[in-house]
């Protein structure tokens, strides 16, 4: 009795004094063995504290102790940063002593778990996949009773543009096969952590706890069932990650282990935007500090990736979520507005734990020699001694081509297809040429359906583009069917929700039934054109060679030592036909191409005829 008495007063006493812990578990046969705890409660600093495990949660017998390294504490009492070592360290439960004067005040307790077997070398997404982009809030609504949470500020309304929907994650799963028909192998959602901002945070990425599936999208377990569900089916998990900032109402914000947690100049600063000052020579260091340490919006304070408190609790966060989530991939958000030293250690810490693991950093830049600054062994970056380790990042520059070239029905020095040419003649800028990341739009852009007017043969000419050039096509959600928006309207109109995502919806797009006959245009031709890409190495890894596009008809090869893929489109407003002896060195000795639409073989040994504004795609034979 008094041993249950004591066992009792000791978990209140517990309770009492933490009120949380981060990571909240951990993992034994970790490359990082050292990995750093931080506890947080009322006063937690005038504790001692020291460390044991135990094989068996029952017994206390031969408990073995925990190596501490390192003991931190800050100007803030609340908080107390305690750092192990893991190695040789068993998958089993720890218990950490809090002493006050040579005496145990309370113990707490905590678990490091198995992985997954081969966890550390999991694969990750690549060139032989397509990502399809999913705004979180606005696909689809798989559980109505998650729609509001009493514990968070803004409750679903879906009459407001910028108001929460509902969307969540159990929509996603009921929707996988749908998007693995459409072609798609991985699915990249919006950030899916806490937001407890006020209004407008349905996008989610001013998070408020970065250990927590906001409740209106599901629980953690639930988040841990997408991975599941999609690798059932051969597909891949990619987190929207974000380490330059989190939201205003993060619980750490309003309690700061460190006045330096965050950049404050005091307080809040405006980022001026100017990313090149990361790595201009000439840049003053005034203009750099705001690029870096400037807050992206009021609302979303800066983290210091410079202070190791930060660091260190970013990179444990994301092999967390990696380990515990049994994730393929990151992207990282605002990726070239961190600072640009922390945010490299970050990287190169994640993909050393994780060899084959890919992330995607957005660096939307407008050139391509400064986004090339940012892949992983750049030697651009060289010049600075700088690598990110960053082993993928976005091609903004041909989303920039995607943006008006379909419109350019003339071919003019610096108009039409030449624009999509210039684009790849800079390929040799970077390391890694396979491993960029194609897109049309996304979540922060203009619909490509508005710029376009839904215009299916312009929808048609980009996809085929989109599908056949190097590196990883991506696809925003409902494009596939002729979804439009204007960013113009606000960041609401581009991120309606998805026809059929909730219930009453009076035209349900997941289903080829439910889907208008335009919407089934769409749909089958961007389906055909992505699965077929699947089995298609030849366009994940062959080479390329193109060639300058003449009255607005851009012809390109992708090819390998066994197959090679001729790829023709016709931007201009007339039927154009043209001889293919200047593709000789190309087509080789070749006689037929079979176009993977239509089925019909193209005799390649004289010329060819292209409808305007069309695309060819010809298997060669």
């Amino acid at each position: 009795m008094k041993k249950l008495l004591f066992v009792l007063l000791t978990s209140v006493s517990a309770f009492a004094q933490i009120d949380r812990v981060e990571p909240p578990f951990w993992y034994a046969d970790m490359n990082l063995s050292s990995m750093q705890i931080m506890f947080y409660g009322k006063n937690i600093a005038q504790y001692d504290v020291t460390a044991y495990s135990v094989r068996d949660f029952g017994t206390i017998e031969d408990p073995q102790d925990i190596i501490i390294e390192n003991i931190k504490r800050t100007e803030n009492p609340n908080y107390i940063f305690v750092t192990i070592n893991t190695k040789n360290v068993a998958a089993s439960p720890l218990t950490f002593n809090f002493k006050s004067k040579g005496k145990i005040a309370f113990t707490k307790k905590y678990e490091l778990k198995k992985r997954r077997e081969n966890s550390r070398f999991r694969e990750s997404y690549d060139s032989s996949d397509m990502i399809y982009l999913i705004m979180s809030d606005r696909f689809a609504n798989g559980n109505p009773n998650n729609d509001s949470d009493k514990s968070l500020t803004e409750k679903a309304d879906r009459t407001k543009d910028n108001g929460r929907h509902g969307g969540d994650i159990e929509g996603i799963i009921k929707n996988l096969d749908y998007i693995k028909e459409l072609g798609a192998t991985a699915v990249w959602p919006t950030p899916l952590c806490e937001d407890n901002d006020p209004g407008g945070s349905y996008h989610t990425y001013g998070q408020s706890d970065v250990y927590k599936i906001d409740p209106r999208f599901g629980t953690n377990e639930d988040y841990v069932r997408l991975s599941s569900e999609l690798h059932k089916r051969g597909m891949k998990n990619i987190m929207d990650y974000v380490t330059n900032h989190w939201g205003y109402q993060h619980w750490m914000y309003k309690d700061l282990p460190t006045y330096d947690w965050i950049h404050q100049f005091p307080g809040y600063s405006q980022s001026n935007y100017r990313m090149t000052t990361q790595f201009d020579p000439n840049a003053s260091k005034i203009d750099a500090k705001n690029c870096m340490d400037g807050w992206f919006v009021p609302s979303m304070p800066d983290l210091n990736q410079s202070n190791p408190l930060v660091l260190n609790y970013l990179i444990q966060n994301a092999i967390w979520w990696i380990e515990y989530a049994d994730l393929d991939g990151f992207r990282v958000d605002t990726y070239s507005y961190n600072d640009k030293d922390g945010i490299s250690k970050w990287t190169k810490a994640i993909t050393d734990e994780y060899p084959n693991f890919n992330i995607v950093g957005e660096v939307w830049m407008h050139d391509q020699a400064q986004m090339a600054y940012w892949q992983k062994d750049s030697k651009i970056g060289a010049i600075e001694s700088y690598n990110s380790y960053l082993p993928s990042v976005m091609d903004f520059t041909l989303h920039d081509a995607f943006g008006n070239v379909f419109n350019e029905d003339k071919s003019e020095w610096d108009k039409g297809m030449i624009k999509v040419y210039d684009n790849f003649t800079n390929d040799f800028l970077y390391p890694n040429i396979n491993n960029i990341l194609v897109f049309a739009e996304n979540h922060d852009t203009n619909r490509f359906n508005n710029a376009y007017k839904k215009d299916f043969k312009k929808y048609q000419m980009a996809m085929t583009l989109l599908a056949t050039v190097r590196g990883i096509p991506q696809l925003y959600y409902g494009s596939e069917i002729g979804m439009d928006g204007d960013k113009g309207k606000g960041d609401g109109d581009i991120r309606k929700d998805f026809p059929g995502g909730w219930n009453g919806d009076s035209n349900n797009a997941f289903t080829k039934s439910g889907r208008t006959e335009e919407q089934n245009k769409w749909y089958d031709f961007t389906s055909k054109l992505f699965n077929w890409r699947k089995s298609k190495d030849v366009i994940h890894n062959g080479k390329t060679t193109h060639y300058i596009p003449e009255n607005n008809v851009y012809v390109y090869f992708r090819y390998n030592e066994k197959e090679s893929v001729m790829v023709v489109i016709n931007n201009s407003n007339e039927k154009q036909t043209f001889k293919t002896k200047r593709f000789a060195e190309s087509i080789q000795n070749r006689q037929t191409g079979s176009d993977i639409f239509s089925g019909q073989a193209l005799d390649l040994r004289n010329e060819i005829s292209i409808e305007a504004k069309s695309a060819l795609v010809l298997e060669l034979k």
